[in-house]
């Protein structure tokens, strides 16, 4: 009551301040009122228009690392020039003002207009329909980005270009995500931070890139990845959007993918109702992939490799070096290999013409994935069986430079002459050997690869191997004549191994008659190394199985085998190592055609070293056309390898020798 006897004297400032205050008020509870009410319904559409997009973010994948931690595998930052399309939206409009379809229409005008100099001819915008308005607004929009990277691309020197496709794509499927225009190398990046201003929207991402530091070194191994676009089942309802992710196809990284990929991330973008990005946040971060640590030695990984390429650019091959004691790999060489690299670059086209060449075919790993005949390296599981069939070492055999197996003439390379088993081990007689191979009998000799564990596979890398092939006995006792045996006495015939499988039988000579599971896998273990206890191990196994030979028949073998390296005459002279008594067998086999023609030879070289104290087993394996002979050409590359591991060996003792 105050207040409006206030009012009612006669005082115009207080008046007119009134006044004001309650139009003030007025206005204010109108706009509220069409806020709350009015325009209730268009903020609350505008509101469920901006939504949450979920992005998944690849984890950084793990590495692989050789038993002395060299990489093998590892991630490398690959920066990316994209262009954020939110950002270009006053480029499409100005785009779109000045290329909206118009036409020319000419008007009739009052006499009094035409008299006042009005044109009758003007310009107005066609109208539209629906497809023809999107039509035209993607083409706009494509044009704009199109002419932008043209700029972009004289400006850094470098060829950049986007596809109506790519772009169509990208728009509709990957709006709130940056449209990637280019991997930058230095050169570009430099040219890109030198520039004083960047057209909007352009940025420099960062994402991990698989790696492969040695090209096509152990590649058969490693494996390789591809581009992986699937998510699991408890991903596809929650992202919206992925980033480029790859996955293990074989090797190490297929094998290991689950171990090696880690965990993904998350993170949220918030688009408008055209769905665009207007600001991004991350939920979690994603978790690196675990480390895996193989028994492989990098050095003598690349002196096998080296070994099997001093034949030439198209040579193939493989070679395995064994810890003879644990079955440890230390090199498992397949030569031609393919770069890994290039999987996770781009595959070329010519580059895969080269990776179907059906001779060559470097995506086989020769040491495992193909079957061969063994030839005469398959001579020292017929000599277990001869010689546990009582066969005395010290009988002497005389043949004339062949052997006829019923009507069958059977050629010897062994000169013409008497031969016990000493000497027909060191110059790999087959006239001995089929000879007392029938005498010992065809049962004993498959039992005896039944035992190696021919014709199954090892288990290195499953659903990566092939098996081979050893009859068995329901075989052998149906339908077999002494011919089939020849043959297999000869290491031919109905018989077909891996490389892999020969060094186990070697690994089983040199370490008393223990038939291994080969290892491949040490450890995987976190790459921030915290505790001990996040280290899963992968232990030695034990044995698979034992020769069942005794011990005199072992010393028999093993002694043949260092007297075909040391003594004068043996096929295996060439693989000699001074400081390293070497133990070996050499092969020949022939490959022929269906038409029973001979289309080039399998060689072979399998040993283990030292002779006092086995360590190593070391096996080469070479497919030629040329002819030749496994001691000519595989001996060689066995030296090489000895005399790499002869050198680590007195650099770590070396090393040792100096530690306080």
């Amino acid at each position: 009551m105050m207040i409006f006897d206030q009012l009612k004297k006669n005082e115009p400032h207080l008046r007119v301040l009134t006044v004001s205050v309650l139009a003030g008020m007025l206005v204010l509870l109108a706009g509220l009122w069409w806020v709350q009410v009015i325009s209730c319904r268009h903020y609350s559409e505008n509101l469920r228009a901006q939504a949450f997009r979920t992005v998944r973010i690849p984890a950084i994948r793990g590495k692989i690392l050789d038993r002395n931690g060299g990489v093998l595998a590892e991630n490398q930052p690959q920066y990316v020039l994209g262009l954020y399309l939110d950002e270009l939206r006053d480029r499409f409009q100005a785009e779109w003002a000045r290329s909206r379809p118009r036409v020319t229409v000419t008007n009739r005008l009052p006499a009094w207009k035409r008299w006042l100099g009005f044109n009758p001819v003007s310009t107005v915008r066609v109208k539209l329909s629906k497809q023809e308005y999107m039509a035209h607004a993607a083409q706009t929009r494509y044009r704009a980005v199109s002419n932008l990277v043209h700029g972009l691309s004289r400006s850094l020197n470098q060829p950049l270009a986007v596809s109506y496709g790519e772009f169509v794509s990208h728009y509709t499927e990957q709006l709130a995500l940056p449209l990637p225009l280019t991997n930058c190398d230095h050169r570009i990046m430099a040219r890109f931070f030198e520039q004083t201003s960047s057209p909007r929207g352009l940025d420099l991402d960062v994402h991990p890139q698989r790696s492969y530091p040695h090209g096509p070194t152990a590649a058969h191994v490693l494996g390789f990845l591809v581009r992986d676009n699937r998510s699991a089942s408890d991903e596809l309802a929650f992202f919206n959007y992925r980033l480029p992710d790859y996955r293990g196809r074989v090797g190490i990284e297929g094998l290991y993918d689950g171990h090696l990929r880690g965990k993904a991330g998350v993170k949220s973008v918030l688009v408008n109702s055209l769905g665009y990005r207007q600001s991004e946040q991350i939920w979690s971060e994603a978790e690196p992939g675990l480390n895996v640590v193989l028994t492989l030695d990098l050095i003598i990984q690349k002196a096998a490799e080296d070994a099997l390429r001093s034949r030439g650019p198209d040579a193939r091959g493989a070679a395995v070096v064994m810890e003879v004691r644990t079955g440890n790999l230390l090199a498992l060489a397949s030569v031609p290999a393919f770069d890994p690299n290039v999987f996770t670059q781009g595959v070329s086209h010519d580059y895969m013409n080269w990776l179907n060449t059906p001779k060559l075919r470097p995506q086989i790993n020769r040491t495992m994935q193909e079957n061969y005949a063994p030839g005469s390296i398959f001579k020292i599981a017929i000599a277990l069986a001869c010689l546990e069939a009582g066969i005395d070492p010290r009988q002497k055999i005389y043949h004339p430079g062949y052997i006829y197996v019923g009507r069958r003439q059977i050629d010897d390379l062994a000169p013409a002459g008497e031969y016990d088993f000493h000497r027909g081990f060191i110059h790999s007689s087959n006239a001995y050997f089929v000879t007392n191979g029938l005498r010992a009998g065809i049962e004993r000799i498959v039992r005896i690869g039944q035992k190696l564990h021919l014709g199954q596979r090892t288990g290195l890398l499953p659903g990566q191997e092939t098996p081979g092939y050893l009859p068995g006995l329901n075989e052998i006792r149906t339908g077999w004549i002494p011919g089939d045996t020849a043959n297999i006495c000869m290491g031919q015939g109905r018989l077909s191994v891996t490389p892999l499988q020969m060094a186990v039988m070697t690994a089983a000579i040199a370490n008393g008659g223990k038939v291994l599971w080969p290892r491949l896998v040490d450890r995987i273990e976190p790459q921030r190394l915290h505790t001990p206890d996040q280290v899963e191990r992968y232990p030695v196994r034990p044995p698979r199985d034992t020769l069942g030979v005794s011990p005199r028949t072992l010393a028999l073998v093993r002694e043949a085998m260092r007297a075909d390296v040391e003594d004068e005459g043996g096929t295996g002279r060439l693989a000699f190592v001074p400081g390293l008594r070497v133990c070996g067998k050499t092969g020949t086999a022939q490959i022929t055609n269906a038409r029973n023609e001979l289309v080039g030879n399998t060689l072979w070289f399998t040993s283990f070293a030292p002779f006092e104290q086995p360590r190593y087993a070391v096996l080469i394996m070479v497919e030629t056309e040329t002819g030749g002979y496994g001691g000519m050409v595989c001996a060689p590359m066995a030296k090489k390898i000895y005399e790499t591991i002869l050198e680590l060996e007195r650099q770590q003792g070396a090393v040792l020798a100096r530690t306080p």
